[in-house]
């Protein structure tokens, strides 16, 4: 018996009957509904462009896991940056220009042509990124950090703050917008004073540590109390960790006063010897980076209390030409009564630190020496020099004689 449209999964004729009420059957657009035919469709086959690898309906789909489908998803997502956090609940650390990218072809423009000639350089290459300069491995390291605590601590805004401090004109910041933008760094404050030194302008931003190129500004940041360095570019790229930020410091002039530098210059070693061993239970007065060792400390405890200490992607390293026997004791002990430590102490007894410190591999080294400075710039370290103390004074006499002997 052949099939009706009923049989072939319509509605027959006679299935098509007056609603209750009299009303008529219902209608679309002014037609009366009719009796259909199911037809049959033909399988699609091909895969959609967007659809992700791994689902259904694509070949090998079975044996892919969920994780891939939902990274390609993710990845049509924008990207939500996190939120800055408040001044005075964050470390900050205010970076120049020409710290954290390398300018130097902008710089002597800048020397030799001018400001208008300056300015205009920079418009004109202004879709052009700035190559890394010597604070970038630090300030990537920085964020690395922020990223894991804010992982582990979602609500809280003790964070690493980084803050573009440069005295460039506004006219330039569209260039450093795109090599910031370009390296996807976040750094979200920016503070351009259009030729001003933006000295003045540290307290305000609640600065911890300001890094820069110019040694001018960096001593007129530490005569106003706020932690800072001259930062060089080592003469050889040295690979460090992406994981773990590790900053080394020298003792005495930097984490410390210069006490016992001045005990040196004005009587000699056997003095200096017999100084610490008598004063070994007093506690050195603080330098000018002490602060900035007792904000690491902070951020290290926040991951000891979620049992990581193991892993804490913070390290520090006391790097010291003291010598442990005769002098070490007071270094140590002074950290203690802060209620601070490092996490690894290394006395030298006056040898090289260079050699030392390549294995560290530290983002960043301090000293207040230019010579410990130059020696491990030539090992590949990025350091920095802290123009505070005793040896900067006999320095400064050294240069005001030159003139004269050299008449």
């Amino acid at each position: 018996m052949g099939l009706g449209a009923a049989g072939r999964g319509g509605l027959s004729p006679e299935e098509v009957k007056p609603r209750p009420g009299g009303m008529k059957p219902r209608s679309f657009m002014g037609c009366r509904i009719k009796a259909f035919r199911r037809r049959e469709l033909p399988v699609r086959t091909e895969r959609c462009a967007m659809e992700p690898p791994g689902t259904a309906g694509a070949p090998g789909a079975a044996g892919r896991p969920w994780d891939e489908a939902k990274a390609f998803y993710d990845n049509l997502t924008p990207k939500k940056k996190p939120k800055s956090p408040k001044p005075e609940n964050a470390i900050t650390i205010a970076v120049s220009s020409r710290a954290l990218f390398r300018m130097e072809e902008e710089q002597k423009i800048y020397n030799e042509q001018g400001v208008e000639a300056y300015v205009k350089y920079q418009l004109d290459h202004e879709n052009e990124p700035f190559l890394p300069g010597a604070a970038f491995p630090f300030v990537k390291a920085l964020e690395a950090v922020n990223t894991q605590l804010r992982e582990l601590y979602p609500d809280s805004e003790e964070l690493f703050d980084i803050v573009l401090m440069t005295n460039n004109h506004a006219q330039v910041g569209v260039r450093l917008i795109n090599s910031i933008n370009h390296y996807d760094l976040f750094i979200e404050r920016f503070c351009m004073t259009g030729g001003n030194s933006p000295i003045g302008y540290l307290k305000a931003y609640h600065t911890n540590l300001y890094l820069s190129s110019d040694a001018e500004k960096v001593s007129g940041a530490i005569e106003e109390g706020i932690a800072a360095a001259t930062i060089f570019s080592p003469s050889k790229d040295l690979e460090v960790s992406e994981k773990q930020l590790r900053v080394a410091f020298d003792g005495d002039a930097v984490l410390f006063s210069d006490e016992s530098e001045q005990i040196v210059k004005a009587h000699g070693l056997d003095m200096f010897f017999e100084h610490e061993k008598a004063h070994e239970n007093s506690p050195l007065a603080q330098g000018p980076l002490k602060g900035f060792l007792e904000a690491l400390g902070k951020l290290q405890k926040k991951f000891y209390s979620k049992g990581m200490r193991m892993e804490c992607p913070i390290r520090t390293y006391l790097v010291t030409a003291r010598s442990a026997a005769s002098s070490g004791a007071r270094a140590l002990k002074t950290l203690r009564s802060w209620g601070l430590e490092t996490d690894e102490a290394l006395f030298l007894a006056g040898a090289p630190k260079g050699p030392l410190l390549k294995k560290i591999r530290p983002h960043i080294f301090f000293d207040d020496q230019m010579f410990h400075v130059e020696g491990a710039k030539e090992m590949g370290t990025v350091a920095a020099h802290v123009p505070y103390g005793i040896a900067q004074k006999h320095k400064r006499q050294l240069q005001e004689k030159q003139p004269q002997n050299s008449k």
